[in-house]
């Protein structure tokens, strides 16, 4: 199965999902509301999520999708003023639409999974998406617990220069077929992405969370230091950290557990694993085991997770050991 049908679809969707996400940022003033787990989530992230179960529901009205908001977080009489907002960022490319409907788009992603099923983070990175910097729409399809298609949309990702922010990216990648890259703005020009070819662990660049509730910060210090990394971590947010390994920016990225028991959710990942994968690199958690997308919401039979160019990736779980 090509899965031709799913990647042009999903194009569609984090296309359209990330060209809201774009208006959104550039008129936000600081607007959001909180999620019972303190994280901030803007009206964007409901405009994001709404478009893209929109269109994957339209296509594909069998497939469950798992996405991170519930519309119940926007019903209160306090809050109404963030689903007419959300209302109105839809209305043009859906005429009189309705709060009920838009609600029914959001919460389109409340599925379960099972045997196929698409996970989607409508803006992972949300503080950096607050803060004006890097955010990213990632969605992917899972069939029998593998990741088949996915797709990361980062608007502040150049497709040409990674600190160019003009243009904003789109990495999609299918099993078996590679990884590509192209312009967010509707353009079909594709060009392959291809990890670096770093084989010393000393030279290695790594790139981590910004946020350091997101990632031990103290700990990849640590790890750098026994492989004799001098050159500084380049932290920046969301799942574009993906993206610029896969492009060979950067050899690793390390996420590392801030405490016990805490388990990563698959939309975190899922949208980047498999653009790296594709590109030549390699992703696990911790402990080196593949990340296991068949438990639910979250990834609950692995710890922190561990991308690289595939060259280096032994050497770096070796570190991780050590400062266990």
């Amino acid at each position: 199965m090509g899965f031709e049908k799913e990647l042009a679809t999903a194009l569609e969707a984090v296309r359209e999902a990330s060209e809201i996400c774009r208006k959104v940022q550039k008129e936000i003033a600081g607007s959001s509301l909180e999620k019972d787990d303190r994280s901030p989530v803007t009206i964007a992230d409901f405009a994001s999520q709404a478009v893209v179960c929109r269109i994957l529901t339209d296509a594909f009205p069998n497939d469950p999708i798992i996405g991170e908001e519930t519309a119940a977080d926007l019903l209160s009489d306090e809050r109404r003023p963030f689903l007419d907002r959300v209302v109105g960022l839809l209305t043009p490319a859906n005429p009189g639409v309705h709060a009920e409907t838009v609600c029914g788009w959001i919460d389109a992603g409340r599925g379960d999974g099972g045997d196929r099923f698409w996970t989607l983070d409508p803006i992972d990175g949300t503080k950096g998406f607050l803060r004006g910097e890097q955010y990213a729409v990632s969605l992917a399809l899972i069939v029998d617990g593998q990741i088949v298609v996915s797709l990361l949309g980062c608007p502040n990702l150049s497709a040409e220069d990674g600190w160019d922010r003009d243009t904003g990216c789109l990495f999609s990648a299918v099993r078996g077929k590679g990884a590509t890259l192209r312009r967010l703005d509707g353009s079909n020009e594709t060009k392959p992405v291809r990890v670096s070819g770093t084989g010393k662990a000393s030279a290695a660049r790594f790139c981590e969370s910004v946020e350091s509730g997101h990632s031990a910060h103290g700990r990849s210090s640590q790890i750098a230091a026994l492989l004799g990394i001098e050159s500084t971590p380049v932290r920046l947010d969301s799942q574009a950290k993906y993206g610029v390994v896969a492009r060979g920016e950067a050899d690793a990225y390390l996420r590392l557990p801030t405490k016990a028991g805490y388990r990563e959710k698959i939309w975190d990942h899922a949208g980047g694993v498999l653009v790296v994968e594709e590109a030549g690199g390699k992703v696990s958690d911790v402990d080196g085991k593949p990340l296991e997308f068949t438990h639910g919401r979250e990834l609950s039979a692995n710890r922190g997770v561990i991308v690289s160019n595939g060259l280096i990736h032994d050497a770096l779980l070796e570190a991780v050991a050590r400062t266990a």
